[in-house]
């Protein structure tokens, strides 16, 4: 009889660390999964923040070109260039076709 509690108590023991080894097998390839989604996020934060720092400069570039655009110097320029309009006093070089 005594054989028989000693093989119940150590079957009973057994099954139980079978049960703890595959929990801790299955929080170990949690943890694994868990830390690779980390590292995938912390890659796509990165690169998020060198878009946003990107996109911040082109919108204070396209600001500049804005009030460039606005101004009496930029009217001159497009006149002069597109349109060939000069002020009376100014003299305009051509070149010769050879």
């Amino acid at each position: 009889m005594r054989t028989k509690k000693r093989r119940r108590r150590s079957n009973g023991a057994v099954g139980i660390i079978v049960i703890v080894i595959a929990f801790l097998a299955v929080m170990v390839v949690q943890i694994v999964r868990i830390q690779a989604k980390d590292a995938e996020y912390a890659a796509k934060e990165q690169e998020l923040k060198q878009e946003y720092q990107d996109e911040t400069q082109r919108a204070t570039e396209l600001d500049e070109l804005e009030s460039y655009m606005q101004s009496s110097e930029y009217i001159e320029d497009v006149a002069k260039s597109k349109l060939g309009l000069t002020y009376k006093n100014e003299i305009v070089f051509k070149e010769e076709d050879q």
